[in-house]
């Protein structure tokens, strides 16, 4: 039973400047209140027009190492890091400003998006949001990638990360809760990550040009390279878990669900977000109709 709440936003804004992971490219990013029922939109100062692209699934045209959000020409890469702290932080409603096509890469997790927004202070406003309870399961599978979302009380993700090829990393598995609390702990400080044979693929493919051990953790065979040590010992698999709630943000609204993934990526990722979405509105079309029939 879908469960009404009060709509979220910030009061204050909040910014911070960087440079992207993947373009490179110098960036300053600020929060701002929105409006009731405006969503999460992000917003590209840096052209003449302004333009808005919300932060839905049918807004991305690319999953090449990242989620990129486009609309015309318009382009913003890398959406999923601060879009895991939007989404674990409860808000329903923000304008995300931005003066490149890359949000800044911070140290390469949430924690500095968790903390400006916390900082720019949380409210509440009177329009209803209503948190929607998956009443079938919802799955996507491709070879060895499988990702399945069951209907549950609350939000959760248990994670399956499998890399046959790396003796440092070979597999780890981890399962959280997501709200507030536990994302900020176990969650938020989680870096993106690499394999040292992936890096120069990468490059020739036009990616990490800001990458560095400053925002991601590098694994090299049985040698993992990480600035300042790791967050946690299981640090890759909870990073994927951050990626995963920030891509299942892009359905558009908050749901309950527990996400169960194994070897997931953004592709996979913004596919179950698209079935999820898919599935809500076909079940709300037959409640509609069920009830039309039924006169109630």
């Amino acid at each position: 039973m879908d469960e009404p709440r009060g709509q979220q936003t910030i009061l204050n804004e909040a910014a911070f400047s960087g440079i992207g992971i993947h373009t490179g490219r110098c960036v300053s990013l600020k929060f701002c209140p929105a409006p009731e029922n405006t969503g999460v939109v992000f917003k590209r100062m840096d052209l003449p027009s302004e333009p808005v692209i919300p932060a839905t699934v049918e807004y991305v045209v690319d999953t090449e190492r990242s989620t990129t959000l486009g609309l015309h020409d318009v382009r913003i890469h890398t959406v999923e890091h601060v879009l895991a702290a939007v989404r674990a932080l409860g808000i329903d409603n923000l304008i995300i400003e931005l003066t490149n096509i890359e949000p800044p890469a911070a140290n390469g997790g949430s924690d500095i998006f968790v903390d400006l927004l916390e900082q720019a202070k949380i409210v509440p406003q009177k329009a209803e949001a209503k948190i929607v309870s998956l009443k079938y399961p919802v799955f996507v599978s491709h070879g060895d990638i499988h990702l399945v979302a069951l209907p549950y009380k609350g939000f959760k993700i248990s994670y399956t990360l499998s890399y046959t090829k790396s003796q440092a990393l070979h597999s780890q598995y981890g399962s959280f809760e997501i709200n507030p609390e536990i994302f900020k702990r176990e969650i938020a400080p989680c870096r993106t990550f690499a394999l040292y044979e992936e890096v120069s693929h990468l490059m020739d493919l036009g990616l990490i040009k800001g990458g560095s051990l400053d925002n991601a953790v590098i694994i090299k065979e049985d040698v993992i390279f990480s600035k300042g040590g790791l967050a946690f010992q299981d640090e890759m698999v909870r990073h994927k878990i951050l990626d995963l709630v920030g891509d299942l943000s892009l359905v558009g609204f908050p749901f309950e669900a527990h996400i169960v993934a194994i070897r997931s990526g953004h592709s996979s990722n913004c596919a179950l977000a698209k079935k999820i979405l898919n599935s809500i509105t076909m079940e709300n079309t037959r409640d509609v109709s069920e009830c039309f029939s039924f006169k109630c």
